[in-house]
């Protein structure tokens, strides 16, 4: 019974998804709304804010070297191994897999590329905008400082801010920014705040970023989620630019002009609808008698000239082995070439015989 329940299930959700020919109406891009301004303009002030507190050594570096002395690996020991799995949560290359291939399925399930284009371009602008304030201020991490109480700024680091905290942001959070209804959105905002709250105190507890270095993270990532409707236009252009360069390659693909390597391979992407089938040649029609043209008229007081079929000469036939003349060691078996003169040669003589 739980068999059969479990393949009626299957075939309902099979067939849920081939009622879905066309993009849902009910997809809207998020605008910039007053809202989102304001939470923007006030996360880039919190933002300049956490990065005047770094470069002047105010009370946030003392608390980063308090958090850093107090060693929380070493307070509570028995979480080491379970937040050493956590933190995988903001490397970007695990994440951007899994997150990739959600939106994967979303786009081929909604006919639409914005979703896997919409990532593209957050994790760009990440890297952009993280990886030149990592690279401009050069900060040291706790396990490399050389000068109690110093910031440890311009010194050839590169964890400020915090990566895996600003990656968690992005990426959980691009689930929520795509979300289609207005529930779901909630969900899985508070889930991705969760998770990016999780993995950034995970790296304070191991000790591989400084507090402040999280706090940065925290509003880089937000800054990207929330400035990301400013972007819609330039994500359009490039989804109709991409599906225009389809529609030119299954045009090409219909005329006949790809390889056929080439065109067995790309036809199931290009083909909506239907099978696409390359435009067979024509069989020769078979010219009758009637129909060929007459031979030239021969010039006066000449014959008329008569064409006649080429001669068919029929080919030699092959010799097997076991039919060519057997050689040994001492020569061949045949006679010696006076002998295979034959009776002409002994009837007539090239040259009279002369004697005495």
């Amino acid at each position: 019974m739980r068999t059969e329940h479990f393949l009626t299930r299957l075939d309902r959700a099979f067939a849920r998804l081939d009622r879905e020919p066309e993009r849902p109406a009910h997809l809207q891009t998020p605008r910039m709304s007053r809202h989102r301004v304001v939470l923007l303009a006030s996360t880039l002030a919190f933002y300049l804010a956490m990065v005047v507190a770094v470069l002047t050594t105010s009370w946030l570096v003392r608390l980063d070297w308090q958090i850093m002395f107090f060693r929380p690996y070493e307070q509570w020991p028995q979480l080491h191994a379970f937040l050493d799995y956590l933190v995988v949560l903001g490397q970007r290359g695990p994440t951007a897999v899994m997150v990739a291939a959600w939106l994967g399925w979303r786009s081929w399930r909604q006919h639409t590329l914005r979703p896997l284009i919409t990532l593209g371009v957050a994790l760009l602008l990440l890297n952009i905008t993280v990886g030149a304030v990592k690279l401009g201020l050069g900060r040291l991490g706790p396990h490399y400082a050389t000068t109690i109480g110093s910031a440890e700024l311009f010194a050839g680091g590169d964890i400020f801010p915090s990566g895996h905290t600003a990656n968690a942001v992005v990426t959980w959070g691009i689930l929520a920014y795509l979300a289609s209804t207005a529930i779901t959105r909630r969900v899985l905002s508070v889930v991705s705040a969760v998770v990016s709250l999780s993995v950034g105190a995970t790296t304070v507890y191991l000790g591989t970023h400084w507090v402040s270095d999280v706090l940065l993270g925290w509003s880089a990532g937000l800054l990207i989620l929330l400035a990301l409707p400013w972007f819609e236009p330039l994500i359009a252009r490039i989804e109709a630019y991409v599906f225009e360069i389809r529609e030119r390659m299954r045009r090409r693909l219909e005329a006949g002009g790809v390889p056929e390597p080439v065109a067995v391979a790309l036809t199931p992407l290009l083909s909506a609808g239907g099978k696409w089938q390359r435009p067979r040649r024509r069989p020769a029609v078979p010219v009758s008698p009637a129909a060929r043209p007459a031979p030239a008229a021969a010039p006066s007081g000449h014959s008329p000239v008569t064409v006649r079929p080429a001669a068919h000469l029929p080919g030699r036939p092959h010799v097997i082995r076991s039919e060519r003349t057997p050689v040994t060691p001492a020569g061949s078996r045949r006679p010696a070439h006076t002998e295979r003169a034959g009776a002409g040669a002994r009837g007539t003589s090239a040259h009279p015989v002369v004697g005495g």
